[in-house]
């Protein structure tokens, strides 16, 4: 690795999948060299998701590549204003401004006819719909993968979705972003829109929502750049 790039590496998931779908994509970047972290957020409100990730960037030893995944994007937007954040990266992720929360940015743009997201439960759950998890979450995945996914999943709660940002890091740090070919979770309209407005370099990759696990090379790829 060269002198000058960033060794440090934070990755935060998002809805549904937690930090062990990151596996391959960490043992790439751990064989180039880089110290890798990932958060495993409770995914209970933005704030304590937050929170779980200024605890990893506290413990990073110098400029660190903070990366989010889908609802991952919206905790990064907020955690990347910490001192040893250089650069973003949003892998089919929520970019929402100051002010707006992720909910909003859904309804932003059409949702998705067919999405596979689940109406809240009673305790304010949101899970995803097994019929429609390998199409829409799990693209690209085996069945016997994407069973495993959908039986770990880990809820998104409506006061996460609803709560709004207060910082927006992209604003003031370099940004790239992820576009997959075929997500069927995030209108790729909005996601166009979200990366277009907070500048982001962006490259667009074939795969669906989780493809840091089908593609974690060309995820790692972005990262890299990032680091350069």
């Amino acid at each position: 690795m060269e002198k000058n790039k960033i060794k440090n590496v934070v990755i935060v998931h998002g809805a549904f999948a937690d930090a062990s779908g990151w596996e391959a994509a960490y043992n790439i970047l751990k064989s180039k060299g880089y110290k890798v972290t990932l958060v495993q957020n409770p995914t209970s409100t933005l704030q304590e998701d937050v929170n779980a990730t200024l605890t990893a960037l506290d413990h990073q030893d110098g400029p660190t590549v903070l990366v989010g995944h889908s609802w991952g994007g919206t905790v990064i937007t907020e955690a990347g204003d910490h001192p040893n954040v250089a650069s973003l990266v949003y892998v089919a992720a929520f970019i929402p401004d100051e002010g707006e929360s992720t909910l909003a940015l859904v309804q932003s743009e059409a949702i998705l006819e067919v999405n596979g997201i689940l109406a809240p439960d009673d305790k304010g759950l949101v899970y995803l719909d097994k019929a429609l998890f390998q199409a829409t979450f799990a693209t690209g995945q085996s069945k016997e993968k994407s069973d495993f996914m959908y039986d770990s999943q880990i809820p998104l709660t409506v006061a996460s979705f609803i709560a709004p940002v207060t910082k927006a890091a992209w604003k003031t740090k370099p940004s790239f972003a992820i576009l997959p070919t075929d997500d069927g979770t995030i209108n790729p309209v909005l996601e166009r829109k979200m990366y277009k407005r907070a500048g982001c370099t962006v490259t667009e990759m074939t795969g669906g929502h989780t493809l840091f696990m089908t593609n974690p090379e060309g995820v790692v790829e972005v990262i890299v750049q990032a680091a350069g």
